[in-house]
């Protein structure tokens, strides 16, 4: 009796014990599949990282290219590229953050060749985010400094039919033609003892 019941305990334990070892196989298979499973979606999220940088490039340079001197534009891409404008610093924000989160998925098990990839992305993310904060309509419409004057007698350079933006104060009067208005856009003048602002 005590013989088989040792038996039967004994088999009992080793049977417990091919169980452990069973469960630690197919645990150990199941996270080789998960991570093969990663491994073949990783261009996904690579795709997503590259679509993040993209977009975020987007919305800053279009009102960059939409607004500029000496080019036509419409009322509706105006709207628009103010629009994004408004929108970038908040979007550039939301981008580097969803990239960062994309890095820190990817970093592990990652090449170091990928790693690199991911730095020389992230750069020009950085510096749009950063460009998204600055008034670069300021750095294109550069304020007219020291404007010089001519007698209309001596105005030969400005045609008839060109139209000019005129002033008068206090018997003092000026024009600025608008050819020449139209690069810088603005001019910060006295005018009959009282400062003015000139602007197309």
């Amino acid at each position: 009796m005590v013989m088989i019941q040792s038996g039967e305990s004994g088999n009992e334990y080793g049977t417990d014990g091919n169980n452990g070892k069973v469960g630690d196989v197919i645990e150990l298979n199941m996270n080789a599949i998960s991570n093969k499973t990663f491994e073949r979606g990783r261009w996904k999220f690579w795709l997503l990282m590259l679509l993040i940088v993209a977009i975020a490039i987007a919305v800053v340079a279009i009102p960059v290219f939409v607004i500029m001197p000496f080019k036509a534009q419409t009322a509706s891409g105006v709207e628009w590229s103010y629009w994004l404008r408004r929108s970038s610093p908040w979007v550039t924000v939301i981008s580097v953050v969803l990239f960062l989160a994309l890095c820190v998925r990817l970093w592990r098990g990652a090449r170091w060749w990928s790693r690199l990839a991911m730095f020389v992305m992230i750069a020009p993310l950085i510096g749009v985010t950063w460009f998204a904060r600055q008034n670069h309509f300021e750095w294109m419409f550069n304020p007219l400094p020291n404007a010089a004057y001519a007698s209309a007698a001596e105005a030969s350079f400005v045609p008839d039919g060109d139209m000019v933006m005129a002033i008068e104060i206090n018997g003092e009067a000026v024009a600025y033609p608008v050819r020449q208005m139209a690069y810088h856009h603005v001019v910060n003048e006295v005018v009959g003892g009282r400062p003015i602002t000139a602007t197309y």
